[in-house]
């Protein structure tokens, strides 16, 4: 294998695996803020117990989400220096606005948010983890910025003198309609990630203390399991909704800037109108589109996801044939050894990562229907299904949220900065372009291995960690650690004496 294939592998498992742990931090900071701020208006223990488990959780999450993050910035200066090289200028600067105004703040504030508890004014202490929540959503958008501009380029200007795109509007770059699409479906889908986190994690637990029958144990699942069902329950009703609107707004504009992608993704050959959604597929997916016949379809919804009509001359959906003769006319057929250049993506990853996608998303709607009907009226329920169907749909946003990059980035294919036909349709570079010319496909095969197995390691010790401190549940008893309670505390023993 070459140093391109092996760069490519690299860049898509380590990136695979700090998304795991992305989708989780950005939507549960805010969940566990929402669940201290109930705290401190109504005094409820219930919700200081939640804010001390879930924040646990958050935090096991969030370190491990650190640690695996920090290698994406090191592949972008040695396997892909000559991406970095046409891009820098422009690309650097919404990933230094995430380190400075963004993951400072939200490291900081979680510091003082974990060592706080006893020495913060109460309402100050909330502070600190609204400010974490708002910082990690902030993270979010820089890094999405930066992303869309790949997919978008917008605010730049290219230098023929020096073969490298410039900025020329940071302002233009923040306000990329692509990323205005990209953001709000990002941060819905962590939303339905954590949702159906809190939900999960609550509901097995309410249904193995209703099951034992005790007093003490059914209380413990009425007063506090039983809320965090709901309040995730309800975060995935809305975020879910969020998920499907914001996708198809998405879908539409992606339709507008790189249409090879929807092809893509519908495994369509050929041009048409009131195109049909495949939900089956089967034939030779490879990029010759061969013998593919689509087995089970929705008439007209695959031009309305990219178009918004069903049929008529509007619905028309060009297919990746048409896709590559407008592309080979208007960039080349051949690079600069003659070699033929495929403009169109891996059928088979797009085609079945957008549905794995959409498939996986269903967890969580399974989840909330269950959660819904087994807590109707105010009851807590001890149907084993519901903590089963808990535990099961867990994982399942987790997936659709990594099958949905996997298709965002794959989909972009062959470019690592797509062009912009209605603007600056200069600034565009092809992956083979990007990899460096001086890093050999061994010193990227050896970093690849120790990586791979490193964050093995890793992952494997979040899973552990999160399930060791889930299986232990809510504290059994939690107290205000505040300044102001000490002081009405006269029992509580003084920290220093003679």
């Amino acid at each position: 294998m070459e140093a391109l294939d092996l760069a490519r592998w690299q860049f898509g498992i380590t990136t695979v695996y700090h998304f795991i742990f992305v989708p989780l931090t950005i939507g549960l900071a805010p969940l566990v803020a929402i669940m201290q701020t109930a705290w401190v208006r109504t005094g409820n223990e219930r919700w200081l117990k939640l804010t001390k488990f879930f924040g646990k959780l958050f935090l096991i999450n969030f370190a491990l989400g650190v640690v695996t993050g920090i290698v994406q910035e090191f592949q972008f200066g040695m396997n892909w220096s000559e991406y970095s090289r046409f891009v820098g200028d422009v690309f650097g600067a919404p990933l230094a606005m995430e380190a400075l105004a963004a993951f400072f703040v939200e490291s900081t504030f979680l510091g003082l948010w974990i060592f706080g508890w006893d020495r913060l004014n109460k309402r100050v202490h909330l502070a600190c983890i609204w400010a974490v929540a708002i910082a990690v959503n902030l993270s979010a958008l820089f890094i999405l910025a930066a992303n869309s501009w790949m997919q978008h380029p917008v605010g730049a200007r290219y230098n023929p003198e020096t073969g490298r795109a410039e900025m020329e509007s940071i302002w233009a770059i923040l306000t990329n309609n692509t990323l205005w699409a990209a953001y709000p479906h990002a941060v819905a889908a962590a939303f339905l990630t954590a949702g159906t986190f809190v939900a999960g994690i609550a509901a097995w637990w309410m249904v193995r203390l209703a099951r034992t029958q005790q007093e003490d144990a059914v209380e413990l699942a009425r007063n506090v399991y039983r809320p965090a069902v709901i309040l995730g329950t309800v975060v995935m009703l809305i975020s879910g909704a969020g998920v499907a609107l914001t996708g198809d707004a998405q879908g539409k504009l992606m339709f507008e800037q790189q249409p090879g992608k929807m092809a893509s993704a519908e495994a369509l050959c050929e041009g048409e109108e009131g195109a049909n959604f495949s939900i089956l597929t089967i034939g030779d997916l490879s990029n010759s589109c061969e013998g593919v016949r689509h087995i089970l379809e929705v008439p007209g919804l695959a031009s309305y996801l990219g178009t918004g009509t069903f049929s008529g001359e509007d619905s028309y959906l060009p297919g990746v044939h048409d896709v590559q003769e407008e592309y080979a006319e208007r960039y080349g057929e051949t690079d600069e050894a003659g070699n033929p250049i495929s403009y169109t993506p891996n059928l088979a990853v797009t085609y079945w990562s957008f549905r794995l996608m959409i498939g996986f998303a269903a967890g969580s709607a399974l989840l909330a229907v269950a959660a819904l009907w087994f807590t109707r009226r105010g009851r807590i329920s001890d149907n084993p299904w519901l903590a089963r169907i808990g535990i099961a749909a867990i994982p399942t946003p987790f997936i659709a949220s990594s099958f949905g990059w996997i298709f965002t980035e794959v989909g972009r294919q062959p470019w690592v900065v797509a062009p912009n036909p209605t603007g600056i349709d200069q600034i565009r570079l092809l992956t083979m372009r990007g990899v460096s010319t001086v890093v050999s496909p061994g010193m990227v095969l050896t970093s690849m291995i120790v990586f791979t197995l490193l964050y093995g390691v890793l992952a494997v010790v979040w899973f552990r960690l999160i399930h060791r401190y889930a299986v232990e549940g809510v504290p059994s008893a939690v107290r205000d650690e505040s300044p102001e309670a000490a002081e009405d505390d006269t029992d509580r023993p003084l920290s220093f004496a003679y």
